[in-house]
């Protein structure tokens, strides 16, 4: 199930960089240059077109691939601490050897 999900993950990341990249920006009229855009009741681009619909589709699937794949793998891994035997999970504190006092000089 997850090389499946990997697999449309991927297909769609290719969907949604050629979709955005097939789109003009906001302003790339030759008008808009010369501060002869309209605003409209839906902005100077007019209603939302094909392509921005398929973007948004693109965009959801994008982040529903991406949290169900974030699920699969949080559910499938395991913590490497569990597997590790209960003698060596409690380890005594290492000693330090003791100190020598510093000696003062002895006053005359």
């Amino acid at each position: 199930m997850t090389i499946f999900l990997l697999i449309i993950h991927v297909l769609v990341c290719f969907f949604l960089i050629c979709i955005v990249l097939l789109q003009s920006g906001k302003g790339a009229e030759m008008g808009a240059a010369f501060g002869g855009s309209s605003q409209t009741l839906f902005g100077s681009r007019g209603a939302a077109t094909f392509l921005n619909k398929l973007t948004t589709v693109a965009a959801v699937l994008f982040m529903l691939t991406s949290l169900f794949l974030t699920m699969a793998q949080s559910k499938a891994s395991s913590s490497i601490i569990k597997n590790i035997p209960s003698e060596q999970g409690t380890a005594a504190p290492q000693q330090l050897p003791a100190q020598p006092l510093s000696q003062q000089p002895a006053a005359k």
